[in-house]
């Protein structure tokens, strides 16, 4: 992941399906968790060197003198999941092709409705809806969840991820991140949908965020 991703990041779908999210612990799974371990150590190395120095940092010159890092939780592959995205398959014209999303500034922004995607944890199953802006490929996922506002930021979080052959998808809970707003109220961020509101706790990615 390089910094022109994160510099993204800081600024900123139904036919008849059966899917299954794979367990953990074949071959494949093993293989799915040891990239993503990895991935997410380099991703939090490139975020808070990009937070302490560059210049597009959400954070004020004073915060990001005494900056030490981002508060996350442990890497736990419990959270990752592997699976189908079952697609919304709309026509532009149609209204639902477009999901449009208020913002932190009361303002609202539109996203193409992608899909959806279905995972299981602690033997129940849960859906959650994906965007994809209109300028990019990346996936979007914002979502809330049971941490809010006590571990995690009150706001949401958002987690990006990209299609893989035969319409797979990775969702990695210990990628989720903060939205730019919930470290500079200048920011515009977009508030997650009511459809990706889980009953939960996502004890996954990052924390609240604590100015040094």
């Amino acid at each position: 992941m390089n910094i022109k991703r994160i510099i993204l990041l800081v600024i900123c779908w139904t036919p008849f399906f059966a899917p299954v999210t794979l367990s953990i612990g074949g071959d494949i799974e093993q293989q799915i968790i040891f990239k993503q371990e990895q991935q997410v150590k380099q991703w939090r190395k490139e975020r808070d060197q990009f937070f302490k120095t560059h210049e597009r940092s959400p954070l004020s010159p004073a915060e990001r003198r005494s900056f030490n890092g981002l508060k996350y939780y442990p890497f736990n592959p419990q959270y990752i999941f592997y699976s189908e995205v079952e697609r919304f398959i709309f026509n532009i014209n149609n209204p639902k092709y477009y999901a449009t999303f208020l913002t932190n500034k009361g303002t609202n922004k539109r996203y193409i409705r992608y899909g959806r995607f279905y995972f299981t944890m602690d033997g129940k199953k849960y859906t959650i809806e994906i965007y994809k802006s209109i300028l990019s490929d990346t996936l979007f996922i914002p979502f809330k969840d049971k941490t809010n506002g006590k571990e995690t930021y009150e706001g949401g979080r958002y987690i990006d991820s990209e299609i893989l052959p035969g319409y797979k998808m990775i969702l990695d809970f210990n990628m989720a991140y903060n939205p730019s707003c919930a470290y500079n109220d200048k920011f515009i961020c977009v508030l997650p949908p009511k459809e990706n509101i889980l009953d939960i706790p996502i004890q996954a990615g990052e924390k609240n965020f604590q100015s040094y």
